[in-house]
């Protein structure tokens, strides 16, 4: 069985074929330069560098795979959540191959995608608990079986890496965030400024990271001669020390919530033995082995997709894809393209037609 993916939801423009003995064929990926200027992704931006590439990429990775359009079994593309002007530009080049070809069409949720990344390299059964952590997203579930999703927790105003992104634009450290303050962080000291840890004993799963970026803005403010983040200039060593200490604030944050949710996971599925990060923000190596040793303190296997694999990339489209075609889920060619689609939104998270 081979299955094209198609990713576009935000500022990576991707293609990858994989086949269900989990053997990636062929990916191709370009990760757009244009939005480096502005410290974030700009909508327009995105979307008009995702329709002038994504031909490329999806002939480029069909090259790699040495793989002709008619040797496929279905089409899998993005059908949402992220910024609409992508999302509509690789649902449509989804809706297109599968209406020449015939082959049946896969409109994949992009936080699938995440979610079920780490089976491709991990042995993972369901059910598993998940951490989804990335640039627009945060949330802990229960991954029941693929479309069965339980949302125990979630950020109640930014996302994690999306902290980690304005953290990164105040301290002029350049877009995108994360790995530059986690290489920053590495020779900082993590204990120089105590930040909040907001929600830490709310003894709930949600999370929240909006008082601590501002703390942070606060900090930097602090070495500021006109009190304006815009015209503070830190030395190496106390940037350095802000990264760590942010960086290590985040990850109690995390670890706290997550240790919360497995006692909820063990309690319902004492058979569950997988933990599970993904998303961007779990490329961070830091954060990588807090999770691995909560994980074993409680008896439970960790498990994450390769760093490459962590960001978005056509490899997890086409495998969710994958997953959910062998189950029968697949979707119409009038499949309308959404910006926002809640992983655990039962009726969305059934195909068009079984």
């Amino acid at each position: 069985m081979l299955v094209l993916g198609i990713e576009s939801s935000c500022d990576e423009t991707a293609a990858a074929i994989i086949n269900d003995k989990k053997e990636i064929l062929g990916e191709s990926l370009l990760s757009q330069k244009e939005h480096e200027a502005f410290g974030g992704v700009v909508p327009e931006i995105a979307a008009r560098a995702h329709l002038e590439h994504i031909d490329e990429m999806i002939e480029d990775t069909l090259k790699m795979a040495k793989v002709k359009l008619e040797d496929l079994d279905a089409i899998a593309a993005v059908g949402g959540p992220g910024l609409i002007g992508g999302v509509v530009v690789g649902a449509m080049a989804g809706k297109a191959l599968s209406l020449a070809l015939n082959k049946p069409l896969v409109m994949v949720n992009h936080l699938e995608g995440h979610a079920l990344a780490p089976r491709i390299s991990n042995d993972v059964e369901f059910p598993y608990l998940l951490l989804l952590v990335s640039g627009g997203h945060c949330q802990i579930l229960i991954v029941k079986d693929v479309g069965e999703y339980e949302r125990l927790g979630t950020t109640i105003d930014d996302a994690a890496g999306e902290a980690f992104d304005k953290v990164a634009k105040m301290l002029c450290l350049g877009y995108p965030g994360g790995p530059i303050i986690e290489k920053m962080a590495a020779t900082g000291n993590p204990d120089r400024f105590v930040l909040p840890r907001p929600l830490l004993r709310s003894g709930d799963c949600n999370m929240s990271f909006s008082g601590l970026k501002t703390a942070v803005r606060k900090l930097i403010e602090s070495y500021s001669e006109d009190g304006s983040v815009e015209h503070c200039i830190l030395n190496k060593e106390v940037t350095a020390d802000i990264c760590a200490s942010f960086q290590v604030a985040v990850t109690d944050c995390l670890v706290k919530k997550l240790e919360n949710a497995i006692e909820i996971f063990k309690e319902k599925y004492p058979e569950g033995k997988d933990v599970v990060v993904s998303g961007g923000v779990a490329a961070n190596s830091f954060l990588r082995k807090a999770l691995k040793d909560l994980s074993e303190k409680h008896g439970l296997i960790f498990a994450a997709p390769p760093l490459k694999y962590c960001t978005d990339n056509g490899v997890m489209i086409a495998w969710a894809g994958l997953e959910r075609f062998r189950k029968g889920l697949v979707d119409d060619l009038d499949f309308k393209p959404r910006p926002r689609w809640p992983l655990d939104e039962k009726a969305a998270a059934q195909g068009a037609k079984a």
